[in-house]
């Protein structure tokens, strides 16, 4: 079978929406040149108007694609840098995610939000490197975090289809993620439906984003000493809490891995979750970033603030052993 990147995954889902649906179009800054390689080469297949390069303003496109899916289209906005949702977050939250639910379900507002490089990228220092799916979890706008090339696909085209705001954000560290797989068999993947990477007896942890290859061989390394499953939500809006449950009732014991900063992530509310719901054994664990991190410039800075495998090993140990 052939070999296909996350990257290119992203790509081949772009192309194939915009081939099946002519109400798909493509919007960015520098989408034409494919500046991230995502959109590469759809400019010459589909044309003007259907790979839109926009001025330098965010307000302005996030709102153009608003009113465009509003009269019937589904806009597809590339964010080059995941800062820049901060931006554009009142138009997205405040305005595309609530008029369905103010005009009870009169309106639609299929636009899906794709940022490809979320998060670290070695060196792009504090205001290039933030991570900020659960900001928009929150708020309760559809969040989905491929880890990935079959899930990149899938969940883009999902997200393209649904007539609700989606966002997908593109780990950096996932996009070179290759994968081994049959291309005809690329096919949607539900929002809200998460998946057991690997299948253990002892520990589950939940991993977010490109941390579920992180868990995969932090899960090897310890094969001899304890049993690992790897649960991907890959949704962390709405989230899978039946199938996490499942995982739970299986292991007893719960460690999150997840590239945000601590107070108010992913990880808090999967823990304040399991508290309510699950019956653990021990008290669950959580690796994420500190408390208020702005990724620093310098490379080692940069890493030590990012969750990693030595930490995740450490906090699988401390959930089993205790």
């Amino acid at each position: 079978m052939p070999w296909l990147s996350y990257r290119k995954a992203l790509n081949r889902a772009l192309g194939d929406e915009l081939a099946r649906d002519p109400a798909v179009f493509v919007l960015g800054e520098d989408v034409r040149v494919a500046v991230s390689n995502v959109t590469a080469g759809l400019f010459t297949r589909f044309g003007p108007d259907r790979v839109l390069d926009t001025p330098l303003s965010e307000q302005a496109f996030t709102g153009f694609a608003t009113g465009a899916a509003l009269s019937g289209r589904r806009p597809v906005i590339e964010f080059q840098i995941p800062a820049l949702l901060y931006l554009a977050f009142e138009q997205i939250v405040d305005q595309a995610h609530k008029f369905s639910l103010m005009t009870g379900g009169q309106a639609r507002v299929p636009v899906t939000y794709l940022v490809p490089g979320s998060g670290s990228k070695t060196g792009w220092a504090g205001q290039h490197s933030d991570h900020p799916y659960a900001l928009f979890a929150h708020a309760g706008v559809k969040t989905v975090v491929p880890a990935t090339p079959e899930d990149a696909y899938g969940l883009l085209t999902s997200a393209i289809r649904d007539d609700d705001p989606v966002v997908v954000f593109a780990p950096a560290a996932a996009l070179e993620v290759r994968a081994d797989l049959d291309h005809d068999g690329l096919a949607p993947v539900p929002l809200g439906v998460g998946r057991v990477h690997r299948e253990g007896e002892d520990v589950t942890v939940v991993a977010v984003g490109h941390l579920v290859h992180d868990a995969l061989a932090v899960a090897e390394e310890l094969a001899g000493d304890v049993s690992v499953e790897v649960f991907d939500p890959r949704t962390v809006y709405p989230f899978d809490w039946d199938g996490l449950a499942g995982s739970v009732a299986r292991t007893g014991r719960l460690v999150v891995a997840d590239d945000s900063n601590r107070t108010c992530g992913i990880a808090a509310e999967v823990l304040a979750t399991a508290a309510e719901r699950f019956d653990l054994v021990a008290p669950p664990v959580r690796v994420t970033r500190p408390d208020g991190t702005v990724v620093p410039f310098a490379p080692a800075l940069d890493r030590a603030v990012q969750p990693d495998r030595v930490r995740l090993a450490a906090a699988i140990r401390k959930a089993f052993e205790h």
